[in-house]
């Protein structure tokens, strides 16, 4: 066992091997492989809420990544005769910025990662950004982070270091809109709503973003109220001023701890249980706090998952197997496509006749594996990766296609990913029910 102190606290970590893991919590998660002679490798770090608001989802992402560390270092290994990747190492977000700006600096000062996968929060991602990854020229990849600021950061305008596999919410907000308007489910309509939302990038861009589109829908936004990051003891101020007005619905913008907590409050205090539903809040947590029987029903929307996509069969296939999960939340296949994406790139600096793989060399190469032209890579399997560094040692391009959906970059590091409406069912789950194509998003 290793350890390291994160936010003034000890926090464990575990060592993992290519075989099963020990220990009770991965907080830090060093994965090693010893380097072949002649060919350079890098440190792939990543930043996760293994604890805070929305602990329950770090170790999926963790195991996402580390599924990405080994499909490509097996592919390096057999095509160019040892590993691109020698550590995969993992470091805790707490879900706050403070405590992953801390996260961060420990793995670029003390680790000398040139490529972090994460985070998963927008509060998260532009704080270590701006703070940390980018004044130190790391790239940075985040596989859940929707705030529509990272598109114009303005840090990050010729440092072109922030990129991320998710799709900014002016999609969801849109998608959101859409179906409490009624134009995706006529049954499913409401003239006014209400949002309580993180007081962060993520919460504000979301909260803003389906405003505009139910506005312009005919719709009424009787309040837009915003809530502490940390998790509060209680939130009856702000569920008093959103709903004051008696909106027909409440779009709950929040992590999964602060959402188990007011719903809650809105139900017994206020006695209010019409709910909507965003990826943030598509929690086992939720369902703990409320019950199935209250939650059945209720609708949201998550950017990402589209499970009738080749590459997101292939992952979830081979994930489940490889690491006994029964589920895949939402932005665990946009972190094993940061990860792919990343190692590719790795490959590509090596085959270039790189000798020292940086956050700068690894950006200049992002596009190049990931972007059209090229033979298409269809991600999830151990085949297709190794199909992939074959194309790049023959001199060829690939274009590598995600789980989380096309991992074409644009010039801001955006992608463009499906849209998923969910729901709670009685029988405490939460399941897809359709799934809305990039195409099929109106622009407002």
């Amino acid at each position: 066992m290793t350890k390291s102190v994160l936010g003034g606290r000890l926090r464990r970590r575990r060592l993992i091997g290519t075989g099963a893991a020990l220990g009770a919590l991965t907080v830090a998660a060093p994965y090693r492989l010893r380097a072949q002679a002649g060919l350079p490798t890098f440190t792939l770090g990543q930043i996760a809420p293994f604890t805070g608001s929305a602990a329950e989802f770090g170790e999926f992402y963790r195991d996402a990544v580390r599924l990405a560390f080994e499909q490509v270092n097996a592919a390096a290994e057999e095509v160019l005769g040892g590993p691109i990747m020698d550590q995969h190492i993992a470091e805790d977000t707490n879900t706050l910025p403070t405590p992953a700006i801390e996260s961060t600096r420990k793995l670029v000062e003390a680790d000398g990662v040139p490529a972090i996968v994460g985070g998963w929060s927008s509060g998260v991602s532009v704080a270590t950004a701006v703070s940390v990854s980018i004044p130190s020229g790391v790239l940075q990849v985040a596989n859940g982070s929707t705030s529509p600021l990272i598109t114009v950061l303005p840090e990050d305008r010729d440092a072109d270091l922030l990129f991320r596999t998710t799709a900014p919410d002016t999609y969801q907000g849109i998608v959101l809109a859409q179906l409490l308007s009624g134009e995706i489910m006529a049954d499913h309509q409401f003239r006014s709503a209400a949002t309580l939302y993180v007081n962060n990038p993520y919460g504000q861009g979301l909260s803003n973003a389906f405003a505009r589109a139910f506005q312009a829908r005919g719709g009424t936004v009787q309040a837009q109220v915003p809530h502490p990051e940390e998790v509060q003891p209680t939130y009856s101020s702000q569920l008093a001023l959103a709903l004051q007005e008696e909106p027909d619905i409440l779009v709950c913008v929040s992590y999964p701890g602060h959402t188990a907590t007011y719903l809650k409050e809105a139900r017994d205090v206020f006695g209010f249980t019409s709910w909507a539903f965003c990826d943030a809040n598509r929690s086992e947590r939720v369902i703990e706090a409320l019950g199935p029987d209250v939650l059945a029903g209720s609708l949201g929307t998550a950017p990402g998952q589209d499970p009738s996509i080749p590459a997101f069969q292939n992952f979830e296939a081979t994930y489940t197997e490889r690491f006994g999960r029964d589920r895949i939340p939402p932005f665990t296949e946009s972190a094993y496509d940061a990860g792919i994406a990343i190692g590719l790139a790795g490959v590509k600096a090596a085959i270039d006749g790189e000798s020292e793989i940086t956050g700068t060399v690894l950006r200049d190469r992002l596009r190049t594996v990931a972007n059209p032209p090229g033979e298409q890579i269809v991600g999830g399997t151990q085949e297709a990766i190794t199909r992939a560094v074959q194309v790049l040692r023959d001199g060829g391009d690939i274009d590598y296609s995600g789980a989380a959906g096309a991992c074409d970059f644009d010039d801001a590091g955006d992608v463009v990913t499906p849209q998923a409406i969910w729901r709670f069912t009685e029988d405490g789950a939460m399941e897809t029910v359709q799934v809305i194509s990039p195409e099929d998003i109106p622009s407002e």
